[in-house]
C-alpha cells in the first residue's frame, strides 16, 4: 500500500508543481531566468537559500550518521551550513552591493577573462557533482518507496526537476522550493515524533545507547572533533563561496534584503538539523542494528500508516529536489553568463540556458549512477572549490597585489590537489603527506593555494589597476 499511495502523491505533487510554474509569467531574459528580475521578497529567497543547502546529505546522510555516531553527527552538515550562513550574514550586503551578477564577472574584472573561464569550469564541475549527489539521494528514496530500479529512480526524479526548471527558471525554482520546504519541514517533524513515540521516550534511547558497545560518547556533541572538523573546513569554506548561494544574494532587491535573507535562514537551519539528528539518535531504540535502506525509510516502513508514510516520501523527495533544482539552475547560469560569448542575443542566451539545464542533468545522472555515494561526491566537489577557488576569490577583494597569474596558478593547483586526493581514495598508491579526507588535508590545500597565489603574484607583473576596476563596480 505504501508504494501505491506514494505513487499517487508523487503524481499529484508533480501536477501541482507544473501548475504553479506554468501559471507564472515566463522569463523574458537571463535576468528573469536566473534572478527573477530581482523582484522576490527576502523571505522567499530565504526559503530557497535553505533549500539550496538542505538536500540528500542533510535529509538522509545526517540521520544515518546520527544512528551510528550520535549527537556529533550534527558536525557533518549542520555545522558547516551554520558557519557558512553566519559568514553570509556578515558578507551578504557586500556581495549584493557589487555590480556583478556572477562570480565569473567578478573574476574577469579583478583578474582576466581567462581566469573567469577557469573559474566557470570549476563552478560547473562543482555544481554538476553536487547535482549528482542529490540524484543519488532521489534514486535511493524512489527505489525504497516506489520499489523501482535505482537507475530508473534517478532518471524519474531528475526528469521532474528538469521539466519545471526549464520552463520556470529561477522564479519557478523559488516558488516550487517554497512548496517543497513546507513539505520537508512537516515530514521531518512527523518522522521524529513517530520515532519518539514508538521508542517510548528519551529514557529508552539512553538505555539503548548504554547497552550498545562503542556508544559511550553517543550524547557528546564534541566527540570526534578532529574528524568532524574536516567537514566544517572543507564543506564550510566551499559553501561560503558557492555560486548558487551568491546567486540568491544577487537576486535580492536590496543589500538589506540580502542580509535579512541570511539571518532568517540561519535561525531556521538550527531546528532543521537538530530534528534530523535527533531522529537518527532515537532510532537506536527502534532498531538493534542499522536498518537496511537507512533510518528514515525504516521508520516509515515499520511504524507509519501507508498514507502518512507517503506524505513523508513526498517530503524527503521535496528536500532533495529543492536542492537539485538550485544546483542545476546555477550551473546553467554559469554556462549562459560566464562561458557563452558576450555578443549573443538574449534570445540565444535563453535557448542556451534551457539547453544547458538539460545537458547538465544528463551528465549528473551518469555520475550518480557511476558513483553511488553521497559523501564521496560531496567531498570531491567541495575539495576542488576549497583548494582552488577560495583563496583567489576572497583575497582578490582585499590584497591589491594579487594578480591573474597568481589566481590561475592557485586554481590549477586546486584541481590537481583534488584529483590527487581522489586517486588516493580510489586506492591508487601515491605518496601521502597528509591524512586523506581529514582536517589536515583541507588546511594543507588551502595553505598551499595561498602560498602559490601570493608567491606567483609577487614574482609576476603588477596589476593594481584591476582592483580599482573592481571597486568601480560597487554600488551603495
Amino acid at each position: 500500500m505504501l508504494k501505491i499511495f506514494s505513487l499517487i502523491l508523487l503524481i499529484l505533487y508533480f501536477a501541482v508543481l507544473l501548475l504553479v510554474v506554468f501559471r507564472e509569467k515566463k522569463s523574458r531574459n537571463t535576468l528573469d531566468f536566473f534572478f527573477a528580475g530581482r523582484t522576490l521578497p527576502f523571505w522567499a529567497l530565504s526559503i530557497t537559500f535553505i533549500a539550496s543547502w538542505w538536500g540528500a546529505g542533510s535529509a538522509i546522510e545526517t540521520a544515518d550518521s546520527a544512528y551510528k555516531e550520535g549527537m556529533s553527527a550534527f558536525w557533518i552538515y549542520g555545522m558547516p551550513v551554520l558557519a557558512s550562513t553566519f559568514v553570509m550574514i556578515l558578507g551578504s550586503a557586500f556581495i549584493r552591493r557589487i555590480g556583478f551578477l556572477t562570480q565569473g564577472q567578478i573574476m574577469q574584472t579583478r583578474y582576466s577573462p581567462f581566469t573567469a573561464k577557469i573559474l566557470a569550469i570549476m563552478i560547473l564541475f562543482f555544481m554538476t557533482l553536487n547535482a549528482a549527489v542529490q540524484m543519488v539521494g532521489i534514486g535511493e528514496i524512489f527505489s525504497a518507496y516506489l520499489g523501482i530500479n535505482y537507475i530508473y529512480s534517478v532518471i524519474l526524479g531528475t526528469c521532474i526537476v528538469v521539466i519545471y526548471s526549464i520552463f520556470g527558471g529561477f522564479k519557478g525554482v523559488v516558488i516550487t522550493d517554497i512548496i517543497q520546504f513546507v513539505l520537508l519541514f512537516i515530514s521531518a517533524i512527523v518522522v521524529l515524533c513517530t520515532a519518539l513515540y514508538f521508542a517510548g521516550g528519551i529514557d529508552n534511547v539512553y538505555e539503548a545507547a548504554s547497552l550498545k558497545e562503542g556508544y559511550e560518547n553517543f550524547f557528546s556533541f564534541s566527540y570526534g572533533f578532529e574528524k568532524n572538523m574536516v567537514f566544517v573546513i572543507t564543506f564550510g569554506l566551499s559553501w561560503v563561496i558557492q555560486a548558487n548561494v551568491w546567486q540568491r544574494i544577487s537576486a535580492a532587491k536590496t543589500k538589506n534584503d540580502a542580509t535579512k535573507m541570511a539571518v532568517m535562514s540561519f535561525f531556521i537551519y538550527i531546528p532543521l538539523y537538530l530534528i534530523v539528528v535527533f531522529t537518527g539518535m532515537v532510532s537506536i531504540a527502534l532498531f538493534p542494528d542499522f536498518p537496511k535502506g537507512g533510518v528514515v525509510t525504516a521508520i516509515v516502513k515499520n511504524y507509519m500508516h501507508p498514507v502518512l508514510g507517503a506524505v513523508v516520501f513526498i517530503g524527503l523527495s521535496a528536500a532533495v529536489m529543492s536542492t537539485m533544482d538550485s544546483l542545476i539552475n546555477t550551473a546553467a547560469m554559469t554556462i549562459s553568463l560566464d562561458i557563452a560569448p558576450k555578443e549573443y542575443s538574449e534570445e540565444k542566451l535563453m535557448f542556451i540556458s534551457r539547453l544547458s539545464t538539460f545537458i547538465i542533468s544528463i551528465i549528473a545522472i551518469f555520475l550518480a549512477v557511476a558513483v553511488r555515494s553521497i559523501l564521496k561526491l560531496s567531498f570531491v566537489a567541495s575539495d576542488i572549490i576549497t583548494s582552488g577557488v577560495f583563496i583567489p576569490l576572497v583575497m582578490g577583494f582585499f590584497w591589491k597585489r594579487g594578480n591573474s597569474y597568481g589566481a590561475v596558478a592557485s586554481m590549477i593547483f586546486g584541481v590537481v590537489f583534488a584529483v590527487y586526493n581522489l586517486l588516493i581514495v580510489q586506492g591508487i598508491s601515491l605518496p601521502v603527506f597528509w591524512k586523506v579526507q581529514s582536517a589536515s588535508q583541507a588546511i594543507t590545500g588551502i595553505c598551499i593555494s595561498a602560498i602559490i597565489y601570493i608567491g606567483v603574484s609577487l614574482i609576476t607583473k603588477n596589476e593594481n589597476d584591476k582592483i580599482n576596476a573592481l571597486k568601480e563596480g560597487y554600488k551603495d
